[in-house]
């Protein structure tokens, strides 16, 4: 029981002494490998919207729901509008925001425009740009509003910042006349007759844009020169909206009028993890990928506005989809089983090759035992035919015997006990030719 217990042992110390230099390697590997893994993604991120009124706000607590399935909290901060979300997110207040299309200037010298550390996720819906006003006259073009009482929206808004390019392009000057007023609070003025006009950015459901197309006395202005300010300003596209569609029975509106519209935009923080901007194109994609009046079912999302550089991972999102794990495993599981093929793939690619040879080396370590043996063997064995010495048989007697014994304690696993065996016949051998010899002498 003893020997076998030895025996165990020594094949263990073999096998170790085999394979220490592959757990080396192996070891270097994983290091280096996990330099390339990407931390876990964080369990709470926030959000940038506008007012808690508004439809980037409502989209936003959506989202929140949508990845609260996940495991992942999205803190929803209000804001005054696009700039506000736009300054949050390049000091690192937020890690999401959504910003208005034409927010971000272009630049000549960048396609597309980089704004450091903020990367798009793309557009996610059409946000039209309603002018309504009070006038006995139909217009059609935003000079006719020259001299005019305008609500162009609160400072820091996206539609403020597009209302007074849209009016500097027309030649109309900022002055006490533009006046700092949003949604609901510039319908109200405006159907109470305190202003001649407001600029209303919204979706066709926003309640500010339903209010005002029912109210009576307020026109929706039809832009005639819809494809000019397409030229002049690429973030726009020019739009229908068809007659009657808001309301069939009272055939509103009562013919189509053209509209400009700029879209809304996902935009991040280029170090937010991927996984996570993954599951925020989900959300998108359930929230915006509906039919509505202006857009089609999956148009959203989708890189309309090239106002910043387009994320790796929503290129490809739109290419593939969601990543395959993505969509047959809970989001944890998921993104952990990613982690781990980044890690396991060049350790694999080490172990193959490695365990390939491994049985080699331990073949050779366990044999090099007994040609030690046999080296010695040899070595008498030519003494014995080129330079045999009657007075020398005693000495060669005894290191016959000992090599016998050695032999005999060798410990080998079984499969190798056969070489153990043949040793000693040859031991045997070389022990006939020495009473040859000595009879001979």
């Amino acid at each position: 029981m003893m020997t076998k217990f030895k025996a165990g042992l020594l094949s263990l110390r073999d096998l170790f002494a085999t394979a220490w230099w592959i757990i080396l390697i192996v070891g270097v590997g994983f290091v280096v490998a996990y330099q390339f893994v990407q931390p876990a993604p964080p369990k709470k991120i926030s959000i940038s919207t506008g007012g808690d009124s508004g439809a980037y706000y409502h989209y936003a607590m959506r989202y929140a729901t949508i990845l609260a399935r996940n495991g992942v909290t999205l803190e929803v901060k209000t804001s005054a509008g696009s700039l506000e979300n736009l300054e949050r997110l390049k000091n690192g207040d937020v890690e999401v925001g959504f910003v208005q299309g034409g927010v971000v200037t272009p630049k000549e010298d960048q396609d597309p425009p980089n704004e450091s550390g903020l990367l798009s996720l793309g557009s996610l819906f059409y946000e039209p740009v309603w002018v309504f006003y009070r006038d006995d006259r139909r217009l059609e073009r935003l000079s006719d509003l020259r001299g005019k009482r305008l609500a162009i929206g609160q400072e820091g808004s996206g539609v403020r910042q597009l209302a007074q390019q849209l009016l500097s392009a027309n030649e109309i000057p900022i002055n006490n006349k533009l006046l700092s007023l949003s949604g609901l609070q510039a319908a109200e003025a405006l159907q109470q007759g305190r202003i001649d006009a407001a600029f209303i950015i919204a979706a066709e459901t926003a309640s500010v844009v339903q209010v005002l197309v029912r109210s009576p006395g307020i026109k929706v202005m039809s832009f005639a020169q819809a494809g000019a300010y397409q030229r002049r300003f690429p973030f726009l596209t020019k739009l229908t909206f068809p007659q009657g569609v808001a309301d069939l029975v009272r055939n509103y509106p009562p013919e189509d009028i053209k509209l400009l519209a700029s879209t809304a935009n996902l935009i991040v923080r280029d170090d937010l993890h991927p996984a996570l901007q993954s599951l925020l194109l989900q959300a998108a994609s359930e929230v915006h990928g509906q039919s509505g009046f202006f857009q089609d079912v999956g148009e959203f999302p989708s890189y309309k506005d090239r106002l910043l550089p387009l994320s790796p991972e929503a290129g490809r999102y739109f290419k593939s989809g969601a990543p395959f794990l993505q969509r047959y495993l809970p989001f944890w599981l998921a993104v952990l089983i990613d982690r781990l093929i980044v890690l396991l793939i060049p350790i694999i690619a080490l172990l193959i090759p490695l365990l390939r040879i491994a049985p080699a080396i331990y073949n050779w370590r366990v044999r090099s035992k007994i040609f030690r043996s046999y080296g010695e063997l040899k070595f008498l064995e030519d003494d014995l035919g080129h330079r045999f010495d009657p007075a020398k048989v005693a000495d060669y007697r005894t290191r016959l015997d000992a090599l016998d014994e050695d032999a005999a304690q060798l410990s080998v696993p079984l499969a190798f006990t056969d070489l153990v065996y043949t040793l000693r016949e040859h031991v045997n051998l070389v022990r006939r030719i020495l009473d040859k010899k000595e009879s001979q002498a």
